[in-house]
């Protein structure tokens, strides 16, 4: 099982969930900021003005804003080659119009890469991470706004510019297909209702369908012009998709159910990677389109900007898979933004997410065989409530069982043939959870002293699993016991 020399191990974070510092030196609310916490069956509400009196989860999250250095270091400790991490927009401009950045916004990620820099660790910088800044959701509704491309554009620039020679890996938007569904209005969109609602919307009319629909072009558009510009910049730059990854399977071998799995793979997940790899949206949105009275609103121009703009790697988060049917009365999973049908050959977490490595190899030869340029799986890991010994320590079994079977996985693919680049854990440190708000559920080699309230010192200590990836990393992949 032997993976390619100079593959990137790592872990990923993302700057709402994990860096805190939400109003210092000189940083704006972003829409995560305005957002409460919540569990899986008290959903989360937001705000339009921030209560004094409410505990939002992002405004500390686990303060990788004063830990960095130390954080880091465990990442350099551990043998780190990459870490995927977010710039938080509204930390570099705090309403997201200004005309010149915070500067002290741009010295902290100088700082922070920096530290990678002496760990010998190489950056992998998602620019627009469910971090769109307060000030564009609020005057424009978000992604709606075609205005926001051009603030986006400024944001983007300034990134490039001011890191060129620090970071080589970018990523434009996370998990972009989660826009694809209505709860991504706000997580994704930045677009808001009636306040003190849900985070996540479910229902929705066809002309607000298409105002979600005109939003994620926007964010086309400004993915690929970001593509282009940053290319402008440094040629060297390699500029990355990320979509929300998930197998869908047919329920049972009814053509209803098999037609049912593939429509989903379409929309769900091959419809934002067929625009930005492919430069052009694909033949079956058409028809989505036309049967949910959808009307996307794009200028002209805008063909030959996504043509122009196809990123140079496919980059993936995969938690699980789950099933398709036409059955009303099949019993549906809970997970990753997109939900299913249970898979009763599968095992769940806590959470009631199916552990499917199986589905990771499949998925990564599905990726590969539709587009044929490098991959990344820059978020897998196990959501979990960790619970300190007797001995005091954190012996995480479970976490390392779930890792080691999907690294397994991912050598499959590659002895298949796929072109797989590196591998960043999700939640290398335990943070905040971006759908319920918890710290319960914790993914982290490297466990933080916070509960789900807010309490605690913000301690860092090393788990169990943290000594197993370090092998992990120091053998390229060829210790995992």
């Amino acid at each position: 099982m032997a993976f390619p020399k100079g593959f990137l191990w790592g872990g990923a974070t993302a700057a709402n969930q994990f860096e805190g510092g939400w109003n210092e030196d000189g940083k704006g609310a972003g829409v995560p900021d305005h957002i409460r916490g919540g569990t899986v069956s008290e959903p989360r509400l937001w705000d339009k003005e921030i209560d004094p009196n409410v505990y939002y989860p992002s405004h500390q999250a686990v303060d990788f804003y004063h830990h960095y250095k130390e954080d880091i270091a465990l990442y350099g400790e551990m043998g780190f080659k990459c870490f995927r991490l977010s710039i938080n927009w509204s930390r570099i401009y705090p309403t997201g119009m200004e005309e010149t950045p915070n500067e002290k916004g741009i010295e902290f990620y100088h700082n922070v890469f920096a530290e990678c820099r002496k760990h010998g660790i190489e950056p992998l910088v998602t620019i627009s991470h469910y971090e769109l800044p307060w000030g564009l959701s609020e005057k424009y509704n978000g992604w709606t706004g075609r205005e926001v491309i051009d603030h986006f554009m400024r944001y983007a620039t300034t990134l490039f510019n001011e890191y060129k020679d620090e970071v080589k890996y970018w990523l434009t938007f996370n998990e972009i297909n989660i826009g694809v569904n209505s709860f991504g209005r706000i997580m994704s969109l930045g677009m808001m209702g009636d306040d003190h609602q849900p985070m996540f919307k479910m229902t929705e009319t066809p002309e607000e369908a298409s105002d979600r629909f005109t939003a994620l072009h926007n964010q086309f558009v400004a993915s690929a012009l970001a593509v282009v510009k940053g290319h402008e910049i440094n040629p060297e730059f390699k500029i990355g998709l990320m979509i929300a990854g998930s197998m869908i399977y047919p329920y049972t071998p009814n053509p209803l159910d098999i037609k049912e799995a593939q429509d989903n793979m379409n929309m769900k997940n091959w419809f934002c990677g067929d625009v930005q790899v492919r430069g052009h949206y694909p033949y079956y949105a058409k028809r989505y389109f036309k049967d949910n009275n959808i009307k996307v609103r794009m200028e002209e121009g805008d063909e030959e900007i996504l043509a122009k703009g196809t990123v140079d790697f496919y980059s993936f988060s995969y938690y699980m898979s789950s099933c398709a049917t036409v059955d009303e009365n099949a019993k549906k999973s809970a997970g990753n933004m997109f939900t299913g049908i249970v898979n009763p050959y599968l095992k769940a977490s806590d959470w009631g997410w199916q552990i499917d490595p199986v589905g990771l190899r499949i998925y990564l030869n599905e990726v590969y065989g539709r587009y044929e340029i490098p991959l990344m799986v820059v978020e897998n890991g196990l959501g979990a409530n960790d619970v300190r010994a007797d001995d005091g320590k954190f012996h995480d079994d479970y976490r390392i069982n779930y890792l080691r079977d999907h690294i397994k996985a991912m050598a499959e693919a590659i002895e298949d043939g796929v072109e797989l680049m590196g591998y960043t854990m999700w939640g290398c440190t335990d943070l905040v959870s971006a759908s319920t708000g918890e710290m319960k559920k914790r993914y982290g080699f490297v466990y933080v002293d916070k509960d789900n309230d807010g309490n605690g010192d913000f301690h860092r200590e090393r788990k169990d699993s943290f000594y197993w990836y370090k092998k992990v990393c120091e053998t390229n992949g060829a210790d995992l016991d």
